[in-house]
């Protein structure tokens, strides 16, 4: 019996999410998938985060997350936003920062403070630019220049995380997925050329899907490399076959857009994967972010 293609694999998925959909099915058809603390990426939240942080966290909480990444701190220290996690019993394994190539010490600080053991970059497009004075433009594909100067600025930031008791880890988006012309994406380049034992990697399943791969193929790939996982749906693409880069996302709710997540999660918790975190882009335009975060959590909640 012959493997289905990846743009099968992709079709097949859409499909069946708009079948559950359709069919008014529960979409927890199975136990919280990966047996973990359900998290939640903060930028999902945003607008309510800057408008009332204590709140929102509250909010949070009571939904029932137990795990967060931020990725900005609302205007607060991180000593004030630690505060507030403790306040209503939210953990921090991860976090977004900021690194200043100069002083990556203040963002380990940051991370310590948190109580984070990830330190994590959601696109080191800045400090490639910053230490080599490339021309990068983020509206296009990733380079294999590109890519190998990402190795070694990552590199660098995951050594001094490891002198700092932490772990680097490097987020995706779409452009990192657009075919060089051989078959290769500047994404396996990254993988490559880091150290292992410097870089892991948050791999972006939303966005990897939205770039036409098959996260599951990556969690084959690189086992061992991916300790976080954001789970982002997306509404339809206009164009299936649009290349990376061709549209822009627009976010949906989890379950309710055309990624099916039933076998990526498992291949996830079979390759080791130890916090997922739900995200979703913008624009909000069927409910509110804390409304979509509870979808979110309904998702991937478990009853067992």
């Amino acid at each position: 019996m012959r493997r289905p293609s990846r743009r099968q694999f992709l079709i097949r998925s859409a499909g069946l999410s708009a079948a559950f959909a359709a069919s008014g099915l529960s979409r927890n058809l199975w136990a919280n998938p990966l047996s973990k603390p359900i998290g939640i990426q903060l930028w999902t939240v945003n607008d309510t985060l800057q408008r009332d942080p204590a709140g929102t966290l509250n909010k949070l909480a009571k939904i029932g997350f137990k795990e967060v990444e931020p990725a900005v701190f609302a205007g607060l220290t991180p000593q004030q936003f630690r505060r507030l996690l403790d306040a209503v019993g939210l953990r921090c394994p991860s976090t977004h920062l900021q690194f200043d190539m100069d002083n990556l010490e203040k963002a380990f600080e940051d991370a310590h403070v948190l109580g984070a053991s990830y330190a994590v970059a959601g696109s080191l497009v800045g400090s490639v630019v910053e230490t080599t004075k490339m021309k990068i433009e983020w509206q296009s594909g990733m380079s294999a220049d590109e890519a190998k100067r990402t190795a070694e600025v990552a590199n660098r930031i995951g050594e001094a995380a490891r002198r700092a008791g932490l772990q680097f880890a490097l987020h995706n988006h779409a452009r990192e997925f657009v075919d060089l012309g051989n078959g290769e994406v500047g994404y396996d380049i990254v993988f490559r050329e880091t150290d292992p034992a410097l870089v892991q990697f948050e791999f972006d399943c939303g966005w990897a899907v939205f770039a036409g791969q098959n996260p599951i193929d990556y969690f084959k790939k690189y086992p061992g490399r991916i300790p976080l996982i954001h789970v982002k749906d997306f509404q339809p693409k206009k164009d299936r076959a649009a290349k990376p880069m061709a549209e822009t996302m627009l976010g949906a709710e989890l379950g309710r857009g055309s990624v099916y997540y039933k076998p990526i999660l498992a291949a996830a918790k079979q390759a080791g994967v130890k916090h997922y975190f739900a995200e979703q882009e913008g624009p909000f335009s069927r409910m509110s972010q804390l409304e979509a975060a509870q979808v979110a959590y309904d998702y991937l909640y478990s009853t067992n």
